[in-house]
């Protein structure tokens, strides 16, 4: 006579029952990784990310949306990302944030598409790219890192400060929106 073992049968009810009850995994929980290569599409999401965040956080206008695709299609009529490197926070396969290097000649390079989606930051993920950015810069040999940036954005010129960065120059534009102290941090590496 076989006897039938309740306890594994209990047991297999008690964990689907759990399961059940456990909220399934959201997008925002998903791991965030980075990955360091430019896939089709990357550059206009790129582009899109600049739209979404600076125009809702920052005021900004289609001029400076076309200021940043004008600046990334030159970069990649130049050969861009070889020379120079290319970080994407990816979370679910989306791109959530970007760091870019270009290689600008001479020695320079420049620290370039500096932004994360809202759902991403806090994370320590602004400060590791630019920070492997800075890492790459110095071993290709550059010498010095330019990077531009309005003082609105306090917590990027907080990472760029600690990495060593200064402002070097300074002025009020407004052909982007509402004015802005635009800057130019350099590091001398």
């Amino acid at each position: 006579m076989l006897i039938k073992d309740v306890r594994d049968e209990a047991f297999m009810t008690w964990q689907a029952s759990r399961n059940e009850s456990k909220p399934r995994r959201d997008r925002d929980e998903e791991p965030v990784v980075i990955r360091r290569e430019l896939r089709p599409g990357d550059a206009e999401r790129i582009v899109e990310l600049h739209d979404e965040l600076y125009r809702r956080e920052y005021d900004r206008n289609d001029a400076f949306v076309d200021a940043v695709r004008d600046k990334l299609r030159a970069a990649l009529a130049a050969g861009w990302p070889q020379g120079g490197g290319i970080w994407l926070a990816e979370r679910a396969g989306v791109v959530m944030g970007s760091v870019g290097l270009t290689d600008e000649g001479d020695g320079e390079g420049r620290i370039r598409w500096v932004l994360l989606h809202p759902s991403v930051r806090g994370r320590g993920l602004g400060r590791r790219m630019v920070s492997e950015a800075v890492e790459r810069a110095r071993e290709l040999g550059m010498r010095k890192l330019v990077l531009d940036t309005f003082s609105d954005l306090r917590a990027a010129a907080r990472i760029y400060r600690s990495l060593g960065f200064r402002v070097v120059s300074e002025q009020k534009r407004d052909d982007w929106g509402p004015t802005i102290t635009y800057q130019i941090y350099e590091l001398e590496l």
